[in-house]
């Protein structure tokens, strides 16, 4: 079966999806743990400038290496990169053995979704030129280390989910809604910051700023919707606000997103929604996200 970021594992039998609103076993959630970089990993970035650097070296290997594919098939190989890592250590900064690694891990995201390439496609600017054997063998390394889990759970997978929780009846405001979150996950993965949450949580708390952003008068009922699911743990979610907040989420792309995804009455309609809502007093306070 055809590698899906939103539907990773093959086996379908742990939950359904009908009429567009999936009903959701705790399956992901269970193992969602298991697609994640280890704490240590995470605390050894967050103490050492050195090793952040690496990482982002690695990162820009990866974008460099990717341009010609999509942002997901790059969020994949930074989640495989951030994996890998964290169970082999951080190499040193300017070698070969990092852009070895960064050039496998486009490679094994490429094949998970059936891309045809070339490995020209992966020599780019950087000075060094790997032989397909020698990318082969390192990619066989990586699986190794990640235990052939290439299936990755990622914050992509949740978005359908939370999204049904909302039960919004429009489906062109539900696709905007979930563009805009989908851009604030991809924007997030840099910062280290948020490694250390759960691709659940990165989800409910995209949405969550997604829907305020979009939609205000229903960001309320949106919030509580998600506090309630019982995967979701409220303190988490606040934290993870808070590290988006610092990132300086708050930007003016919404408007530009629905100008070009959708037809002008469906630009109509978002327009009219978010008029009424700026009619009104809508101020969001960390405390609306942390007492749900």
């Amino acid at each position: 079966m055809e590698f899906d970021l939103e539907n990773p594992l093959t086996n379908f039998d742990d939950f359904h999806v009908s009429s567009s609103v999936p009903t959701f076993i705790p399956s992901f959630f269970l193992v969602e743990s298991d697609h994640m970089p280890t704490e240590t990993y995470i605390k050894t970035l967050e103490a050492s400038d050195l090793a952040t650097s690496i990482r982002r070296e690695a990162i820009c290997s990866i974008w460099q290496f990717s341009r010609k594919f999509s942002s997901f098939l790059s969020y994949l190989a930074v989640n495989y990169l951030d994996r890998f890592l964290s169970s082999q250590g951080l190499p040193q900064p300017e070698t070969w053995v990092l852009r070895l690694v960064a050039i496998s891990c486009v490679s094994l995201a490429a094949k998970m979704n059936k891309l045809e390439f070339e490995l020209t496609h992966f020599q780019g600017d950087g000075g060094y030129m790997f032989e397909a054997q020698t990318i082969k063998r390192m990619e066989y390394v990586i699986l190794g280390a990640l235990k052939w889990r290439m299936r990755s759970i990622t914050p992509f997978s949740f978005i359908s989910f939370f999204i049904s929780l909302f039960k919004l009846k429009d489906p062109p405001l539900m696709d905007v809604l979930k563009a805009r979150a989908v851009e604030i996950i991809l924007e997030a993965q840099n910062d280290i910051k948020l490694l250390e949450f759960k691709p659940s949580i990165i989800a409910a708390t995209a949405l969550v700023c997604a829907s305020h952003e979009l939609f205000p008068s229903q960001f309320p009922s949106f919030r509580k919707a998600i506090s309630y699911c019982p995967y979701v743990n409220k303190e988490n979610m606040l934290n993870c606000y808070n590290s988006i907040i610092d990132m300086g989420w708050r930007s003016n792309k919404a408007e530009d997103m629905v100008s070009q995804q959708f037809s002008s009455p469906e630009r109509d309609m978002l327009k009219r929604r978010k008029t009424n809502d700026h009619g009104k007093n809508h101020t969001v306070h960390l405390s609306q996200v942390q007492h749900c």
